[in-house]
């Protein structure tokens, strides 16, 4: 690294190895760089540039002081103040939960803005500057909540990643799904632990659940690929990170660290495999995991059934369990899984009852230790059809299955609407709470596309809207949970549950849904919104961030309402914003509408930011993923932007990848949505193959809807595939996309 200050700085070293400086003629120098321990070989960085860095220490537990730096440019060094944080807060919690202390003694951060993406190499973290630089005036909650994440994730890759790598490519889960839940749990330690667990799992369902469906099904560890760079998949992080976790849920806190530690000292130094964790899991504690690698060897989410019964004679409640795995490309046979469900039983007042045992195919199944009551236990479902019947019980109790969602599976249960009504309101597991209102909200959106797409009139449930009152007035409730559990289902997750996806008619219902929450509720949004107002100092915690999702939310939906007081209130909220949270919340919330409040609000907003590139970016996002009508003719209008720059990975990712997230826009049933996208792809084949090949994914399940958007959607990849010069990497994801 060259920084400007300085010409000759080395990157980093172990104070007993040092570095080797040495001059070369014509006043130039170089130097060596000794790292003692082994590294995979495409760990090597060197960056060079105009920078200047932010210096920090950290004393790590054996007393051995560690010297950080983040690198930027000069103009942005001021941003780098909650890295700093993030990355000192990380060391931190490697040592207490992990036990793992960095290794040499100085740890670079570098920062450039046209990197893609961040990576892990040893002791020089690189970074695409909107993962690292961040103030109150510039960022939102949302982008210090990612950049404490990823800088954590790319800091225990130290350990989960290089001192301990990947035999082959094949294995990459088990650094990067390993890695992945290591830095959702650092940020649940540090946050919301509940308000963390809906978000994982809600990017899960969204992104990770489609793939499974679709032809991009492959398994945690995949069988084959043409370029390695489409392996980069939400199933290799996020479902790695959910089979990681099931370890956890499995053997507990203290067997889980059991079994890390032992992992960590048999293959320090070492390439690996996942098999490798699994024994350090299994022989760390003295366990049998059955049928449990399948988790890395079969694609697809597991679909699970359960019904329950209650013998009063016998006072015994039965769960029984039906588990199937649907067939995906390449393996239409599945054998069952070993799902772990956490889950506990709920009387008639709301409160946990107290569990001892259980019985499984005919045989006492112990749950108690000593004589603490248990009120969670965890049911090892390993067969394809499994019944667990418990006893000694005095009344029905409902069940609260799969709690913290202990399994990343498809639940499907015979609790009636009252029982999830009950679960809402008294479940002890917050991830259950939420998880049941959900259920009845996607069910209640469901309902009213059968009615939209037989022009019947829309309506909606009064005891739904009741469900969210008492939710949104429950002051023991946190805030960020509160925001959570008003919000409806997104339209992706609608659809995925239709046999025939309709865009246009989840569209509809959602607005419908969301404007007549609005109009019931309308005082309580209000009050909420002027409850929660920012004052003073911004402030980077889970208490103020609670506060202000709770009032953006809010006046999201009142932004909704055909109302000239609503419409001055959102406006006043943006123009009397003292944090990028606030204010860019109030312009989404005006840009759900067209017209010239819109119109003048981003405008003035563009004005304000044009030459911060991260809030511009956030602009052009905003405007690309509106669902207002024809918005395909806005996003070509973006393109000529003098902000716009189609060579930057940022501003594309920007545009293109707002504009695939409004599913009405892109399904548009003209095609110009797939139009628009497949030419797009071809542009940025020549320019960004990796980036092209993830925009492609999003035409994969075209089969999915109907007759009209298949032929539309279809051609445009048998344009794509026909295209001289394509890339293997858009030529993968196309050719699976039109075989399956």
């Amino acid at each position: 690294m060259m920084p400007r200050r300085q010409e000759n700085r080395v990157t980093g070293f172990r104070r007993s190895y040092g570095a080797k400086r040495t001059g070369l003629k014509g006043g130039k120098h170089f130097a060596v760089w000794e790292d003692p321990f082994k590294k995979p070989c495409y760990l090597f960085a060197l960056v060079v540039g105009q920078l200047e860095s932010r210096d920090d220490t950290f004393t790590t537990y054996s007393g051995r002081e560690v010297a950080l730096r983040i690198w930027t440019s000069p103009q942005d060094l001021p941003k780098t103040e909650h890295a700093m944080y993030s990355l000192k807060a990380a060391m931190k919690w490697d040592e207490d939960v992990f036990g793992r202390e960095y290794d040499l003694d100085l740890f670079n951060i570098v920062v450039v803005p046209d990197f893609l993406g961040a990576m892990e190499n040893k002791s020089l973290n690189i970074f695409n500057s909107k993962l690292v630089l961040a103030s109150p005036e510039t960022a939102s909650d949302a982008n210090y909540a990612a950049i404490l994440g990823v800088i954590g994730h790319e800091y225990f890759h130290n350990w989960t990643g290089n001192r301990v790598t990947c035999r082959d490519w094949f294995q990459l889960s088990l650094k990067e799904g390993l890695t992945v839940f290591r830095d959702q749990e650092f940020s649940s330690d540090l946050g919301s632990r509940t308000v963390k667990r809906i978000g994982d799992v809600s990017k899960l369902r969204t992104y990770q659940f489609s793939r499974d469906a679709g032809p991009m099904a492959h398994p945690v560890r995949p069988h084959s690929y043409i370029k390695v760079d489409n392996f980069y998949t939400s199933t290799v992080y996020e479902k790695g990170a959910e089979v990681v976790r099931m370890y956890k849920t499995l053997l507990g806190n203290e067997g889980f660290r059991k079994g890390t530690d032992l992992y960590f000292e048999r293959h320090d130094g070492q390439a690996v495999t996942c098999e490798d964790f699994f024994a350090a899991m299994r022989d760390a504690n003295n366990v049998d995991f059955a049928n449990f690698l399948l988790w890395y060897s079969q694609a697809g989410t597991p679909i699970v059934k359960v019904t329950s019964s209650y013998n009063v004679e016998s006072r015994t409640f039965s769960l029984k369990f039906s588990q199937t795995v649907p067939p995906t490309p390449g393996q239409h046979l599945k054998e069952p899984m070993f799902i772990p469900v956490a889950m506990g039983l709920l009387d008639s007042s709301g409160k946990d009852m107290p569990l001892s045992s259980f019985y499984q195919d005919g045989k006492l199944v112990s749950i108690t230790s000593g004589a603490q009551h248990v009120y969670t236990t965890v049911l090892r479902v390993t067969k394809g059809e499994e019944e667990f019947v418990f006893h000694d019980l005095d009344e029905k109790p409902i069940p609260s299955l799969l709690r913290g969602y202990s399994a990343p599976i498809r639940l499907h249960s015979d609790l009636t609407e009252n029982d999830l009504f009950f679960l809402l309101a008294h479940d002890s597991d917050g991830f259950n709470r939420w998880e049941a209102g959900q259920i009845l909200a996607r069910k209640l959106m469901l309902n009213q596309v059968v009615n939209f797409q037989k022009d019947e009139k829309l309506v909606l449930d009064p005891q739904f809207v009741h469900g969210i009152k008492c939710i949104l007035l429950d002051s023991s409730l946190d805030k960020e949970f509160i925001s959570k559990a008003i919000t409806l289902p997104g339209e992706g997750e609608i659809m995925d549950m239709m046999e025939v996806a309709d865009p246009d008619a989840v569209h509809v219902v959602q607005s419908f849904i969301r404007k007549q929450l609005a109009l019931e509720l309308k005082q309580e949004f209000i009050n909420k919104v002027k409850e929660n107002r920012s004052s003073g100092k911004y402030k980077f915690d889970h208490v103020n961030m609670a506060r202000r999702a709770l009032k953006n939310t809010t006046l999201g939906y009142l932004a909704c309402l055909e109302d000239e007081e609503m419409s001055e209130l959102v406006l006043n909220e943006y123009k009397s914003a003292t944090n990028m949270t606030d204010q860019f919340s109030a312009l989404a919330a005006i840009a759900q509408k067209p017209g010239k409040a819109r119109e003048d609000a981003l405008a003035d907003f563009y004005n304000k930011w044009q030459h911060d590139f991260l809030v511009v970016n956030k602009w052009l996002s905003l405007q690309s993923a509106s669902d207002i009508p024809g918005n395909v003719e806005n996003v070509k209008k973006l393109l000529d932007h003098p902000s716009f720059d189609l060579t930057n990975a940022n501003k594309m990712f920007s545009i293109i990848g707002g504009f695939c997230a409004s599913y009405v826009n892109f399904h548009a049933k003209d095609g110009s949505g797939y139009k628009f996208v497949g030419e797009f792809v071809l542009q940025l084949d020549k320019l960004n193959p990796q980036m092209a090949s993830g925009v492609v994914s999003s035409f994969s399940r075209w089969k999915r809807y109907d007759d009209t958007r298949q032929n539309l959607a279809k051609a445009q990849l048998e344009m794509i595939m026909s295209a001289n010069g394509l890339s293997k990497n858009v030529y993968e994801i196309v050719l699976k996309s039109l075989v399956v």
